[in-house]
């Protein structure tokens, strides 16, 4: 490891020193100087991935980003825009805000080389980091939106839908009940027009009755009827039992009676954190309010 180490940071002073060498009068006088800069960018990816054996990450991504500078001086975009995507991968493991920064680098010249499909998976990345390194829901909901944008552009409905579904999930978790509904009646609406997605819809429908039980019963059961209209399987899965069953419990305010039926449902089929979550918010509203109905 140390050993690696060692070379690397020799190879990284040897590519200052051909930089340096490239900048004198005689090296421009004689055209060395991009060839100076070829053997520098050689030598910092060399050095980069002896620093990835030796997982000191950070090194690793700094050597990368310098190599994905030199080939911008070069015009050499695509090669830049790979090599920022070598340093975010690096940096992910250590300095998840370097990464991101490397990231956006890349989707910067793809946006520009008009390479859409990858720019949104590195936008949908970059929402991940932001998912699950640095706790940030709001960002990463920015950037599963942006890449669900550019997903739906170039005709990537399934890749575009799934990253709507993250923007519906983290909405919802963050109180924005209306985009959530918004999100899981389109992906739903979408879904029943495929056989294969059909079957999806059911789940879809179940969470967007759920955040409407967050803001309102009475749209709630207009939006459960809709569902049945749009759905007329939907009427007799466990899913749609239930949130008619949590009506009645609400309509009178019957706390005791929402939390057998919840936890009932939750016997046969496990509720994951973000339905308990949901269904905890409305025990509360109607614990704490006797005239909600």
């Amino acid at each position: 490891m140390a050993d690696n180490e060692q070379k690397a940071a020799q190879l990284i002073a040897e590519a200052e020193k051909k930089l340096n060498s490239g900048k004198s009068f005689f090296g421009s006088l004689f055209g060395g100087g991009s060839s100076k800069v070829d053997e520098a960018i050689e030598c910092y990816q060399r050095a980069a991935n002896l620093y990835k054996m030796a997982k000191k990450w950070s090194q690793a991504g700094q050597a990368f980003c310098e190599a994905a500078a030199l080939h911008l001086k070069a015009a050499g975009r695509h090669d830049a825009a790979t090599n920022y995507i070598d340093a975010g991968n690096c940096y992910k493991k250590s300095e998840p805000n370097e990464a991101v920064a490397c990231l956006l680098k890349a989707i910067e010249i793809y946006t520009d080389m008009g390479r859409f499909s990858i720019a949104a998976k590195h936008h949908q990345t970059i929402a991940e980091i932001y998912e699950t390194e640095l706790a940030d829901l709001e960002r990463a909901v920015q950037h599963y939106e942006q890449a669900a944008d550019y997903f739906k552009g170039e005709e990537s409905n399934s890749s575009a839908n799934k990253c709507l579904l993250k923007v519906a999930q983290y909405a919802a978790q963050l109180e924005n009940y209306q985009k959530a509904i918004q999100i899981y009646e389109q992906v739903a609406s979408a879904s029943l027009d495929n056989s294969l997605l059909k079957y999806s819809a059911k789940e879809y429908f179940f969470r967007a009755a759920l955040c409407h039980l967050c803001i309102d019963l009475l749209n709630a059961q207009h939006a459960a009827q809709q569902y049945e209209n749009m759905y007329p399987a939907f009427q007799d899965s466990r899913e749609c039992k239930l949130i008619k069953a949590l009506i009645g419990h609400m309509e009178e305010h019957n706390v005791d009676g929402f939390t057998e039926t919840v936890k009932d449902y939750d016997s046969i089929s496990r509720l994951d954190q973000w339905y308990t979550t949901m269904l905890l918010r409305i025990k509360k509203q109607m614990a704490e309010t006797p005239d909600l109905c």
